[in-house]
């Protein structure tokens, strides 16, 4: 097993362990959007627990560095990548700012919080990626203050079709930590659904929009 595979592993295994990410197949959620779901996810879950937590941050760390090199600034998306992201940021001694779902209605009605420089090299760090919508209105607003945004990581990405177009059209490369078919086979493997399961949960990630959970 090389050492993606393993941190795949142990992520999978660890937010599996604290129930930040639940598998219901047969009794599905339903998220804000309507779609109706067999997993959810709540990454803030292992901010509680000391251990997982500094795991993260040493991974999203290593994999900034890995994958991007020279970075002067990180930037969080509101509200679950902040947290995350000051980690971050404080492992690598680098300056952040945090990027709001829209500008603040009173006082300087900031859309960014924090001192941004122009032309700085951003890596923007998020807890998870589903059509990538959310993380992609920060990638622009950064851009649009004049940064070089030169990617995003996450903790957990679904793997839809449309986030990786999405995260292609605005020319952003994007990395997670774990991801939704490391994430079946670790919960196969370790008995928290069936083998039988797995069809169901992969006709869900081909089409989320119209899955009903028959």
């Amino acid at each position: 097993m090389n050492k993606l595979n393993e941190v795949e592993q142990k992520i999978a295994e660890s937010l599996l362990q604290i129930k930040a990410i639940k598998l219901q197949p047969k009794n599905p959620f339903v998220w804000a959007s309507g779609w109706k779901s067999p997993i959810y996810c709540d990454n803030r879950i292992a901010l509680s627990h000391p251990a997982i937590r500094t795991y993260i941050r040493q991974q999203l760390s290593q994999l900034i560095q890995e994958e991007f090199g020279t970075v002067e600034m990180i930037s969080g998306v509101a509200t679950a990548g902040i947290p995350q992201g000051v980690l971050v940021a404080q492992d690598l001694g680098l300056p952040f700012t945090y990027v709001r779902s829209s500008a603040k209605d009173h006082g300087r009605q900031n859309l960014i919080e924090g001192e941004v420089v122009s032309g700085q090299r951003v890596v923007i760090v998020e807890d998870l990626i589903s059509t990538g919508k959310s993380s992609l209105l920060a990638v622009e607003a950064l851009r649009e203050a004049g940064c070089n945004v030169v990617g995003l990581v996450s903790i957990f990405t679904y793997g839809f079709d449309q986030a990786v177009k999405n995260f292609a059209d605005a020319k952003c490369p994007f990395f997670s930590l774990c991801n939704y078919d490391a994430l079946i086979n670790v919960a196969v493997n370790n008995g928290y659904i069936l083998e039988s399961d797995v069809a169901l949960l992969e006709q869900w990630r081909r089409d989320p929009s119209t899955w009903t959970g028959q």
